[in-house]
């Protein structure tokens, strides 16, 4: 399984961006993608989960601002980030979850920078 993200940037505070995380290779063993993030100094927090029948869960410094979802026939899962925060800036990154094998995929990291 491959990951490709790509979407991050320079933002203002109180603006948008929406990631996006392309797979490929062997994703019919994919049970679910999200995103994860890094900010320096800071260990990688989960941000947002999408799973294959659609469920969601997003960490509480994200709910109400950002939203997950997926296109099934393009392999994608993105992440909408609106009403972004100072506190948003970090790498930005893709992960998939294998039940068999058990295993997670990770893409590149994106950055994320919220400007004021």
């Amino acid at each position: 399984v491959q990951l490709q993200a790509s979407g991050g940037g320079l933002v203002q505070a109180g603006g948008s961006l929406r990631l996006s995380c392309a797979a490929s290779g062997s994703i019919f063993s994919i049970n679910a993608m999200g995103w994860y993030r890094q900010a320096p100094g800071k260990e990688r927090e989960l941000v947002a989960t999408i799973t294959k029948d659609g469920s969601t869960n997003y960490a509480d410094s994200v709910r109400g601002r950002f939203t997950i979802s997926s296109d099934n026939a393009k392999n994608t899962v993105y992440l909408q980030m609106n009403s972004l925060k100072l506190e948003d800036t970090a790498v930005y990154y893709c992960y998939g979850f294998s039940t068999a094998p058990s295993k997670i995929y990770w893409g590149q990291g994106t950055l994320v920078t919220v400007s004021s």
